[in-house]
């Protein structure tokens, strides 16, 4: 079999944080037969934020690649654009597949914890540094989630019984 590696962004859910503080958590569904990854399938929820600071550890380790573009922060990004968030998840989309598309950046260790482990970001610093208790394997292998998004349909996000003021967006 072809190796391939297979990345979905999508099922966005806001979070409240009291009347005026709020931001959109990701799912990343990851799909692979690649003998780089622990898991062959994984479901991680993730940030813009947290994307930002993935693409400036990969930009400090990967000093002769270019790093690809993440989707522009919008001081008016509105969490009830539709279009905006539709927006957004592409731009992360597109990120993570061309960065998993560049065998160099393969090797980083904050890319697998990013996309195979719940750790927050700077436990997942501590970690790939070699600070924690654990290992990268053993925080990966600690998370217990599978992809159950279809990669095709984003349904599931529609489907949800939570109160949505978007479209697709969750909210908890």
């Amino acid at each position: 079999l072809q190796e391939f590696i297979s990345v979905f962004v999508g099922n966005p859910r806001l979070h409240k944080h009291g009347h005026w503080r709020a931001h959109v958590d990701y799912e990343i569904c990851l799909h692979t037969n690649s003998m780089c990854f622990r898991k062959k399938a994984s479901t991680v929820r993730r940030r813009y934020r947290e994307f930002v600071w993935l693409r400036r550890s990969l930009e400090q380790n990967a000093l002769i690649i270019e790093i690809p573009k993440l989707p522009p922060w919008n001081p008016f990004f509105s969490l009830r654009n539709v279009e905006q968030v539709r927006q957004r998840m592409k731009g992360l989309q597109e990120f993570l597949a061309t960065v998993l598309h560049t065998p160099l950046l393969l090797s980083d260790s904050r890319l697998h914890l990013f996309l195979q482990s719940d750790l927050s970001v700077k436990k997942m610093q501590r970690c790939a540094l070699g600070k924690a208790r654990y290992t990268v394997a053993e925080a990966i292998q600690r998370f217990d989630s599978v992809c159950v998004t279809p990669l095709e349909d984003d349904k599931a996000s529609r489907d949800s019984d939570c109160e949505s003021p978007v479209e697709g967006v969750e909210t908890s």
